[in-house]
């Protein structure tokens, strides 16, 4: 795969293999450093049958559902796919309380699809982390343990 000039490449090459591990080895996957992004990409023809959510439009304009396919791996594999999400639409913070000085790291995942929050609130709730929306389009993770646990399998966005 080729190398994009972005401040994430781990992600890059992780989206690009596993692209690859996908089509078994039989598609190779590219990076395109796009205005603002890089698209990974791998031209396969059944790329749609795999994620059937993945279509035109805006995707907090359309519906997106689980196929019950899809669900079996979701419910076995609940923290990769909190992982995958911070990692496309997620960050972790530093929340400063002035009046107190002191900090204390948070996780944000922001998306405007309220099927895409859902099933992120039902990830989090497999895996025991106590979350709550602190605006209508973010699920937030604030409470120290929950922080502490998401660290060990999120890890950094490099």
């Amino acid at each position: 795969m080729e190398r994009a000039v972005t401040p994430y490449p781990d992600l890059i090459r992780l989206a690009g293999r596993t692209l690859e591990r996908v089509r078994g080895g039989r598609t190779r996957a590219g990076a395109v450093a796009k205005a603002g992004c890089v698209e990974v990409c791998a031209g396969w023809k059944h790329r749609p049958c795999l994620f059937p959510q993945h279509g035109p439009g805006k995707e907090h304009e359309r519906p997106i559902v689980l196929h019950d396919w899809q669900r079996a791996p979701v419910r076995r594999y609940p923290r990769q796919l909190l992982r995958g999400l911070l990692h496309s639409d997620g960050c972790r913070r530093l929340n400063r309380v002035m009046r107190r000085r002191y900090a204390y790291p948070r996780y944000f995942f922001r998306n405007r699809s309220e099927d895409i929050l859902r099933i992120s609130e039902e990830a989090c709730d497999a895996v025991g982390i106590r979350h709550r929306r602190s605006r209508p389009d973010t699920v937030a993770v604030s409470r120290r343990d929950d922080v502490a646990m998401q660290d060990r399998f999120v890890g950094p966005k490099s």
